[in-house]
């Protein structure tokens, strides 16, 4: 069966989305056909004002409805601590443990050589800005993944900020809450040992 062009075009439209297959793309689309067309067009609204109604924070580089965000127009969060992470979603996880009350920093990606991506292309040279403000900043700590690229990004970020003077620390790594060392990987291990407490 020839399916109509615009069922096509969304379903190709939905591939293009990351982690998105064709066939998760189809059952998007049919599950769609079977709204009534008054939640299609709240659907479309909100794809459609997405971009509209959100900004980049000029301090932090979140994305966010206001400029400052929330969090940087805060007067009650700790300016000395700036963690760094790698998109506005890890700030999200991070906020729901309770336990961080500093600021952030928003790099938009990390280094991929085999994709491209240079240190030019991220949000490092605003995060230098900052520190050369007169706030004093006492601790950076580098929030990104364990992933050939967060390590790639996190030793670029310590070479550059050696000459500010500031405490740098990473994520601790290893055995997480529950798991079995029998099962544990060679290098989940090894972190753990490395990193231990």
């Amino acid at each position: 069966m020839q399916l109509p062009s615009s069922i096509k075009n969304l379903i190709e439209e939905f591939s293009k989305l990351p982690t998105i297959g064709r066939k998760s793309a189809e059952r998007f689309v049919f599950y769609l056909l079977q709204k009534p067309q008054n939640e299609l067009d709240s659907f479309a609204s909100a794809l459609m004002n997405l971009k509209t109604n959100v900004t980049h924070c000029a301090q932090c580089g979140a994305f966010s409805e206001t400029n400052p965000c929330v969090i940087c127009a805060s007067p009650g969060r700790d300016k000395t601590a700036i963690c760094v992470v790698t998109e506005t979603r890890n700030i999200i996880l991070i906020e729901q443990t309770k336990t961080f009350n500093g600021v952030y920093h928003v790099l938009n990606g990390l280094i991929d050589t085999a994709k491209s991506v240079t240190p030019e292309q991220l949000n490092i040279q605003s995060l230098i800005q900052r520190l050369q403000k007169n706030t004093p900043v006492t601790e950076i700590i580098l929030a990104l993944n364990p992933t050939f690229e967060g390590e790639t990004t996190a030793l670029y970020l310590q070479k550059v900020l050696k000459n500010f003077n500031i405490k740098i620390t990473r994520l601790a790594r290893g055995l997480p809450t529950g798991a079995d060392i029998e099962y544990a990987d060679e290098q989940t291990l090894a972190e753990s040992l490395k990193h231990r407490i």
